[in-house]
């Protein structure tokens, strides 16, 4: 095994062809090893130079919705008010906690995704 830190783009193009190469080896070999510490590093360097940031509570929300087929109507309901759901998915509103609580419940949502701060609109 010739595994060594990844300092560069061209260290870590060299890590992923090494990866693909070796993808299909068996856990406990002296591949499968290799592949282990090489995905370690790779996942390490691309926190570092490509880190991913937490989407915006209320695209999430929007999101989740169109994935699951669920309107503003179902929101309004969950939150008891049409109001709110309207005011909150136009950011007039912030989400309570009260209401991430039941937008957990009622969807199992990561409340992660829900309790970072967001822009309002004017």
């Amino acid at each position: 095994m010739n595994v060594k830190p990844i300092r560069c783009e061209a260290d870590y193009e060299a890590a992923l062809e090494r990866i693909h190469a070796i993808f299909e080896a068996e856990p406990g070999t002296d591949e499968g090893d290799e592949l282990d510490v090489l995905t370690l590093l790779v996942e390490r360097y691309e926190e570092q130079h490509y880190p991913i940031e937490p989407p915006d509570p209320i695209d999430f929300l929007a999101y989740l919705m169109e994935l699951r087929g669920v309107g503003q109507a179902e929101l309004a309901r969950l939150l008891g008010s049409r109001s709110r759901a309207s005011e909150i998915l136009n950011r007039k509103r912030p989400l309570t906690l009260g209401q991430i609580r039941k937008i957990n419940a009622a969807w199992q949502v990561p409340v992660e995704a829900l309790v970072r701060e967001y822009e309002l609109s004017a």
